[in-house]
């Protein structure tokens, strides 16, 4: 039986599963709020650029299928469930030294598990995050979302700018 310790280099970036926890409680406990205390479609303005207003997506990105009939919901379930398990093992791969890479990965996760909880459980995903200017609106969106995009952001980091990565691969 060998004795000798395990080095934390054999630690895998299933150790930033504990953010993609907190990104989970958190949208969802906005979701739940905003589902609760807003009006459907009813913008409540908290700046000039900023209003909280209740919206329900039944597509993906940008309304994308929303008016499909409802088969789209089914479809998008099976795509994050796939992504989810394909992103637990890319996490699992990766040297928790990758720091950018683990991070952006259970970030990711974490968004991608909120807009999944949604989907099924209410048939469509909570928005409530509104940003305008001048008249122009983006679409509207939640937590799930903005932990998607600084995911992503840090995965491009992680595979673009080489001083991201570790030399331990």
């Amino acid at each position: 039986m060998n004795d000798a310790p395990i080095e934390r280099s054999d630690a895998s970036a299933l150790r930033w599963l504990w953010l993609t926890l907190l990104v989970l409680v958190v949208d969802l406990g906005t979701k739940h709020l905003a589902d609760r205390l807003l009006t459907y479609a009813d913008p409540v303005p908290l700046l000039p650029v900023f209003d909280l207003t209740l919206l329900y997506n039944t597509g993906a990105a940008f309304s994308f299928l929303a008016t499909a009939g409802g088969w789209q919901r089914w479809l998008f379930v099976v795509i994050a469930v796939g992504m989810s398990l394909f992103l637990l093992h890319w996490m699992w791969r990766t040297p928790f030294a990758q720091r950018a890479l683990g991070i952006g990965l259970a970030l990711v996760l974490g968004g991608a598990l909120g807009n999944l909880f949604d989907r099924t459980v209410h048939g469509h995903v909570v928005d409530f995050i509104s940003l305008h200017w001048s008249g122009y609106y983006f679409p509207a969106f939640n937590i799930a979302d903005c932990a998607i995009t600084v995911g992503t952001l840090l995965l491009l980091l992680d595979m673009f700018w080489p001083g991201s990565r570790t030399s331990e691969h």
